[in-house]
């Protein structure tokens, strides 16, 4: 039995990137282009009013960035799978993509064959990140790894006391060392971390997953 497509929305601001796609997705009968815009205020205009199985979304938008887009979408819309498709590769840009709620991210070089594999993925509910992206993203995570400064085993636990809200001297008589010992370990932590107060390093090692 012969399913119907999964119909498409192009969002791109480029006409010849949207005639492109069209040709590349015209032989597949699995999917179907419905319509195109080359900006977000008339993608929003035509979602409010109609919808569509999967959205192929340009990150580079005149009017509204894709990444806003994403979440402006899903509020008119939230059943419907967004994949970005952009020249952009900073792993800032396609993780906040996926924060907001894309259900997909490829380059623009990806094949016919890998496009249609991911709206047929996302149309499932499931995701589908291109190869050339999953490797841009397990780079950065390594390079953040990379990154983190290196603690002690003593420094790690004194950050989390000092997380944890206890004193000076209630971490000096817990641990069986000075006050004087804790502070030294509490200003080279704020070296390593380059904070200036408490506060900070305790943003700064939750947000790094130090503790």
């Amino acid at each position: 039995m012969q399913h119907k497509p999964i119909h498409i929305l192009i969002v791109d601001d480029h006409p010849m990137v949207i005639e492109g796609l069209k040709t590349l997705l015209s032989d597949d009968i699995r999917v179907s282009v419905k319509t195109h815009f080359v900006n977000g205020t008339d993608t929003l205009a035509f979602l409010k009013n109609n919808t569509v199985d999967v959205i192929l979304l340009d990150v580079n938008l005149p009017d509204i960035n894709g990444v806003e887009m994403v979440t402006k979408i899903l509020n008119l819309r939230a059943n419907i799978g967004i994949i970005g498709l952009s020249t952009y590769s900073e792993p800032s840009i396609i993780n906040q993509m996926i924060k907001n709620g894309v259900k997909g991210y490829l380059l623009k070089n990806a094949t016919a064959d890998e496009l249609v594999n991911a709206i047929t993925q996302v149309d499932d509910g499931n995701f589908y990140f291109g190869s050339e992206v999953q490797k841009i993203l397990a780079d950065s995570v390594t390079q953040e790894s990379r990154d983190l400064p290196k603690l002690t085993r003593r420094e790690k636990h004194i950050l989390k006391l000092i997380a944890e809200g206890k004193t000076t001297n209630t971490i000096a008589d817990e641990l069986f060392i000075s006050p004087l010992t804790v502070e030294t370990h509490r200003r080279n932590l704020m070296q390593k971390l380059e904070v200036s107060n408490a506060a900070s390093l305790i943003k700064i090692a939750v947000e790094k997953k130090l503790i």
